[in-house]
């Protein structure tokens, strides 16, 4: 079921850490998202903190201090792992129980500002972790505009193949090259051949690029055999994150026939740190994108009332770049796309149920990513491949600079957020990679 917006959400509501009712500020006390830190430097362990304006409330500290109730045991581990499993039912009871003792006026108030040094930590003073320890990570092609595109530039009269319409497109990507936002990105070698060379040759990527990605942590999942009804998907849905789906086209174009991407992809994949929990994002569930009349519609096992009502998300994506150059100047990051996630032509339960619909157990933990968010606008496209086409329309940057693919000293930064009449706007923070030089 998709949880619908409650008292947590209510826009009047103010957080005694003033930095959160800042206007625009990503982490209001309506979002209360979930991720992984220690003190920057330090060789704590790693715990779960919950993000508030400029700070970050230590969860188990205020559950060992009585603030909250059981609810919050799960958190009492160095990932979320233990808190995706609990379940949909722990998750909003824990929320609830955040929102009441981080708004301003509830009986915990006063005396949890008076001892804010026990529980909350400067976010300046953290170091961001991977949320959870990723066993899986399966990245699909969810936009159909992106599809098309990519489609177009090498089959011009069949863009989208005959199944794309029926079957969510996915492939199972590399959990251990997952990395947190602000992990430097190491251009990787591989083998590529040019069009005009008689045989394919071993050195750096020379067409390195990014991928604009929502993705979404798994919560309880399911046993080895048994599939997940798209009635029940949002259960196993814990919230979401940025995605960087970092891409090397040239190896990508000479080894993914037959069997698709490989180490054109699995070299790295960042996510932002901090999940947005699909509590959070209730104010902002759409319908699910509509369909062309001639388009089919979804088989009965992808489709659901509520999925059809509420299955979008009404989410706003940008990328941003800063150059080598520009940061030596001192210069700020550019926008190069804004796109929003509601148009994807799958919504993340209807992944989820096809991921988990042939009795592939899904796993507490395991990393579901959307692929490429694009629109049908060139403003909105999600990647360089798309925004340059292929290379042969490149980008001129405002000092001049120009680029077809991602250079040495690059660094991509993704941002997200959700905004709508009668809600607080809540973010998902960043997702930084710099691409570093190849070995």
């Amino acid at each position: 079921m998709i949880r619908p917006p409650d008292d947590t959400h209510d826009p009047r509501l103010r957080s005694w850490v003033e930095s959160a009712n800042a206007p625009g500020h990503p982490f209001p006390v309506q979002n209360l998202p979930f991720g992984i830190f220690r003190r920057a430097g330090s060789r704590e362990r790693p715990r779960v903190g919950v993000a508030i304006g400029d700070r970050i409330l230590d969860v188990i500290a205020c559950r060992r201090a009585a603030y909250l109730s059981g609810a919050a045991e799960p958190c009492d581990a160095p990932s979320l792992n233990r808190l995706l499993a609990a379940g949909q039912e722990t998750w909003t009871t824990l929320r609830a129980e955040l929102s009441q003792i981080l708004r301003d006026g509830s009986y915990r108030a006063r005396e949890m500002r008076e001892r804010e040094g026990d529980f909350l930590v400067p976010a300046t003073e953290a170091e961001l972790l991977l949320p959870a320890e990723i066993g899986d990570y399966t990245d699909f092609y969810a936009s159909v505009h992106h599809a098309t595109n990519v489609g177009s530039m090498f089959r011009p009269d069949n863009p989208l193949l005959p199944n794309y319409k029926h079957v969510p497109i996915g492939y199972h990507g590399r959990a251990s090259s997952v990395v947190p936002s602000g992990t430097p990105v190491r251009r990787p070698n591989g083998q590529t051949k040019a069009p005009t060379a008689e045989s394919p040759s071993f050195g750096p990527s020379r067409m390195l690029d990014y991928e604009l990605e929502v993705g979404a942590f798994v919560g309880p999942g399911n046993p080895l055999g048994a599939a997940i009804p798209i009635s029940e998907a949002e259960a196993h849905l814990f919230g979401v994150v940025l995605v960087n789906d970092w891409s090397a086209r040239d190896i990508q174009g000479w080894e993914y026939q037959p069997l698709g991407p490989f180490l054109a992809k699995n070299f790295a994949t960042t996510v932002s740190p901090w999940v947005v929990t699909m509590d959070a994002l209730a104010p902002f569930r759409v319908p699910a994108a509509a369909r062309p009349a001639d388009d089919p519609s979804p088989l009965p096992y992808l489709s659901d009332g509520d999925n059809i009502e509420r299955g979008g998300i009404a989410l706003t994506l940008e990328v941003w770049l800063c150059t080598a150059a520009m940061r030596h100047r001192g210069e700020r990051e550019v926008l190069l796309s804004r796109g929003g996630f509601a148009g994807m032509y799958w919504t993340l339960g209807q992944l989820l149920a096809h991921h988990a619909s042939n009795g592939c157990n899904l796993r507490p933990g395991d990393l579901i990513a959307s692929g490429t968010v694009s629109g049908p606008e060139r403003g909105e496209r999600g990647c360089l491949l798309e925004l340059t086409w292929r290379g042969a329309e490149p980008l001129t940057l405002p000092d001049g600079e120009t680029r077809r693919f991602l250079e040495d000293g690059d660094e991509v930064i993704l941002r997200g957020w959700c905004e709508r009449e009668g809600s607080v706007r809540i973010g998902l923070g960043e997702c930084r990679g710099r691409i570093e030089p190849a070995v």
